[in-house]
């Protein structure tokens, strides 16, 4: 309603506009008389338009707590990995997935510079190094049925086997060489909690809250999450841990609220 009355005032402009300018073109003396009535046609007030009921916006539904629903958003968007692999160090018969969580040996060798940083034996590093603090993750094992994870320090080598006897503290399963605990049971999940201060990396599976083993030793190094699939075919990708269960040396594992 209100654009078709506008539409009409608009209209009237336009034929007083015309008839003005027919005017001035015909004689000054008929332009001049016929003034005033044009002078008021062109001033006549038209009324504020007025605004509908409820058609204000709600101002503070959209603007109110702002950081936080685009924080809640991002969540359904971004999914947080407390672990992030590096194609660096990754064995040139490992393939990486583009969002760096995931790591599956292909079978085959690939062309990828023999860099200092790079292992031989199956393994890739995780990018970020582990300090003093608590620290968890969870590796999702269905698709790979012979793997090795755990931590190493930045300093151990690379090169051969022997990145196993020094400075790893790892479990494994179904490998053919022995270099940790050894897991007999088919495990869909492993979940990895490092206490650095306390100096022990706990393993367990965290969905029958079992405990596998516990290593105790004294850190003195940064540590480094390391992660092997051993033969092609399998993969293995990493989650979020949940923090709520801490999982200590012995035969069972105790619920625990950590400090992290």
């Amino acid at each position: 309603m209100k654009l078709e009355e506008m539409k009409r005032h608009i209209s009237s402009l336009s034929h007083t506009i015309k008839d003005m300018e027919e005017m001035m073109k015909a004689n000054d003396v008929c332009f001049l008389k016929e003034f005033p009535v044009s002078k008021e046609r062109v001033q006549r007030s038209q009324p504020d338009p007025q605004m509908a009921s409820g058609a204000l916006i709600h101002v503070s539904c959209y603007l109110g707590n702002l950081q936080f629903r685009v924080w809640k958003k991002m969540q359904d968007i971004v999914q947080y990995t407390p672990v992030i692999l590096d194609p660096n160090t990754a064995d040139p018969f490992l393939i990486l997935s583009d969002d760096l969580t995931s790591v599956r040996n292909s079978g085959y060798y690939q062309p990828v510079p023999d860099n200092p940083e790079r292992f031989d034996c199956s393994c890739v590093l995780g990018s970020e190094g582990f300090n003093p603090g608590t620290h968890c993750w969870d590796v999702d094992l269905k698709e790979c049925l012979d793997w090795k994870l755990g931590v190493t320090t930045a300093l151990n080598q690379r090169k051969g086997m022997g990145f196993y006897k020094t400075d790893a503290w790892c479990v494994e399963h179904g490998c053919v060489f022995d270099s940790g605990f050894r897991v007999e049971q088919d495990l869909d999940r492993v979940r990895v909690y490092l206490d650095y201060d306390r100096g022990t990396v706990s393993f367990s599976d965290p969905l029958t809250h079992t405990h596998l083993h516990t290593f105790t030793t004294t850190f003195t190094d940064t540590l480094f999450p390391f992660f092997c699939c051993c033969f092609s075919s399998y993969s293995l990708r990493i989650f979020p841990g949940d923090n709520r269960y801490t999982y200590r040396s012995g035969s069972s594992c105790f619920p625990h609220v950590s400090n992290i």
